[in-house]
């Protein structure tokens, strides 16, 4: 009986593993365009490739955290504080780029940087999941 209740929950423990892993990695992929944008590439951000002024804050440092950090989580390497690091960056964007312009996500456009901020903050909370370089540093 023992081991059948603990197998039922090994498998469960797998699936859910597997699957914030891939959340995981698919998200940081996403995310780490973002960054990209900054340094011009993907449209830029003004839609005609052009980047944030080298050095300039918050958007220049803001684009290479996202891209580090995008990286890091890619890989899961220094998840939980790559994923905390995001989340603050997604919130300080939030809030000093969207909150001004109106209340509501829908009415600033800063749904997704409200959406990426708390996906991060879960990542740092749950683990980087299964497929994270952090899984091998932990044998």
């Amino acid at each position: 009986m023992t081991a059948t209740i603990a197998r039922g929950t090994q498998s469960k423990t797998d699936v859910t593993g597997i699957v914030v892993g891939a959340s995981r990695i698919v998200i940081s992929f996403l995310f780490g365009f973002h960054g990209l944008q900054g340094f011009g590439f993907f449209g830029g951000i003004d839609g005609q490739g052009g980047g944030v002024p080298f050095g300039s804050f918050p958007g220049w440092w803001g684009s290479v955290f996202e891209l580090v950090g995008a990286l890091l989580l890619l890989f899961g390497l220094a998840s939980r504080p790559a994923a905390i690091l995001l989340s603050g960056v997604m919130a300080y964007a939030y809030f000093t780029v969207h909150a001004p312009m109106g209340l509501l996500p829908l009415q600033n456009m800063g749904e997704p940087a409200a959406v990426y901020s708390w996906v991060f903050l879960l990542f740092a909370a749950i683990g980087p999941g299964r497929f994270a370089l952090d899984n091998l540093r932990k044998r």
